[in-house]
């Protein structure tokens, strides 16, 4: 068995990939915020890619901590001299492990967000990259607008110079920077949002206008947000995938990453301080990103969505499982075909059917393991985003919607925490305790948990959207997940 760090890199087996540049010739020009699986899966592995091409060597990352659960990353990581393994998990049961070295510190915010400041001031870093979840955002899900009533950013704003926040650290480096004639680094967001650049020039523009009103003009105007659709299954890390790597490759790793063979960066060319040369690592840099994340947002990620609730109410736990289902499988591709696919522009060297059985044959993936729950998690932060603006365009245009309101249903039968075997459903939302209070009416006021605003808006008004809603609901009550999956696919998802 062999401890993974630097000194133990050469006495790694042989059929385990490691970096092939000198990791001590590697200097910071990224700071990242919010490492997690899918940042170590995905731009992590991007930045070691082209590092292994003897490129890049000056766009080594500093990870960020800012939530106090991500003190265990850093602690785990700095062990390893930020060493990790990437296993690649492709279906026939392939596994392709990969010690990535494009991490050089990890800084956690709490312990001392001065030296996080520090370190985003410094002029070598010129992008500071996110990963800090749809939530993380800070924005009302229906207006859109920065949250300035969050006790925290009230926090910050009352003693900028010792902020907690995200918005806050970020601000204050680019303050300091202004201060000392260094130029603004390049705010690169890399979540699932639709113009997740756009919206993270919304909302660090607000939180600096709330602080300064000339100093939020300013960010606004000098600061590139780059657009960007990124894409690799990536699920939570188990002890069973610790165990596996030890036990397969000999390998000791305190946190490894699990992923897919499938990968997809495609990144809007919106760079003021400079950039890697992404392109030599496969990542596709375009002019106008929209086509492609939409494609992402409203197949794959609401697709997540329209297989997660209905498969856990009908004893599903694995997204694999789910997708090795015909039933599901028929309601997947209908809902992507029907519903989805509608909403969308042309995408450029794309063939949308081929991209929607590529889907399928993703989620199937029996070594992934991806968990229903992890894709349960979270849904006011998710369903807003990805599937209530089909719902939406497909209402406007006289389109289908009956697959889409049957899993905004699915999320409210989900919500009221017991399955159909009366088992205790474990919901992971912010905002869990309203929705399910909302959900605890469904029986006795079935329109309850659509008429959140906040959520849904003006939906449940919707005569359309509201007669297909309740159709799903009352049939999820009256026959369960499975006979109404099988209603919805005899009825072609009509209306």
């Amino acid at each position: 068995m062999t401890a993974l760090d630097t000194t133990t890199l050469s006495s790694l087996p042989a059929d385990v990939e490691r970096p092939r540049y000198d990791r001590g010739a590697v200097s910071a020009g990224i700071v990242h915020i919010g490492v997690g699986g899918f940042h170590r899966a995905h731009q992590a592995m991007y930045l070691d890619t082209l590092m292994n091409q003897g490129e890049a060597l000056d766009w080594g990352i500093v990870g960020v901590g800012v939530m106090p659960g991500d003190k265990r990353m850093q602690q785990a990581l700095a062990a390893q001299d930020h060493l990790y393994t990437l296993v690649v998990k492709h279906p026939d049961g392939h596994y392709e492990p990969r010690v990535i070295g494009s991490m050089i510190d990890y800084l956690f915010a709490p312990d001392d967000p001065e030296a996080v400041i520090q370190r985003m001031v410094d002029p070598a870093i010129r992008i500071v990259s996110l990963t800090v979840t749809e939530g993380g955002y800070n924005f009302h899900s229906v207006s859109g607008e920065f949250d300035l009533d969050n006790p925290q950013i009230q926090a910050d704003l009352a003693t900028p110079s010792r902020p907690s926040t995200t918005f806050g650290l970020v601000v204050e480096a680019l303050v300091r920077r202004r201060a000392q004639g260094i130029p603004p680094f390049t705010l690169m967001s890399c979540d699932n949002i639709q113009g997740n650049g756009e919206v993270a020039k919304q909302m660090f523009s607000a939180y600096a206008r709330a602080r300064d009103p000339e100093l939020g003009e300013w960010l606004a105007a000098e600061v590139a947000f780059p657009n960007s659709m990124v894409d690799r299954i990536t699920p939570v890390t188990s002890t069973a995938d610790i165990d596996e790597l030890a036990a397969r490759f000999g390998v000791e790793d305190a946190w490894p990453v699990v992923c897919e063979p499938f990968t997809q960066w495609v990144l809007e060319d919106h760079f003021d301080a400079g950039r890697p040369a992404l392109e030599q690592a496969g990542v596709q840099v375009v002019e106008d990103v929209e086509p492609y994340e939409l494609m992402k947002l409203r197949l794959l990620n609401a697709s997540h969505q329209a297989l997660c609730y209905f498969g856990y109410l009908a004893g599903y736990r694995y997204a694999h499982e789910v997708c090795q289902d015909p039933l599901f499988v028929e309601f997947l591709l209908g809902y992507m075909r029907e519903e989805g696919s509608p909403t969308l522009a042309p995408v450029p060297g794309v063939d949308l059917e081929r991209y929607r059985l590529t889907l399928i044959e993703r989620f199937a993936n029996p070594e992934v393991k991806d968990t229903l729950a992890r894709l349960c998690a979270e849904s006011s932060d998710r369903i807003p985003k990805w599937l209530v603006p089909v719902i939406r365009e497909q209402l406007a245009r006289d389109g289908k919607i009956r697959r889409s309101a049957a899993v905004v249903a699915s999320w409210a039968r989900y919500a009221e925490g017991r399955d159909e075997q009366g088992q205790l459903i474990e919901v992971v939302d912010r905002l869990k305790q309203p929705l399910m209070a909302l959900a605890a009416d469904n029986r006795s006021r079935p329109t309850a948990f659509i008429e959140n605003r906040e959520l849904f808006g003006d939906l449940a008004e919707q005569p359309r959207f509201r007669e297909a809603y309740l159709d799903a609901l009352g049939s999820l009550h009256e026959r369960g997940a499975r006979a109404t999956l099988e209603r919805l696919v005899q009825s072609k998802g009509t209306a």
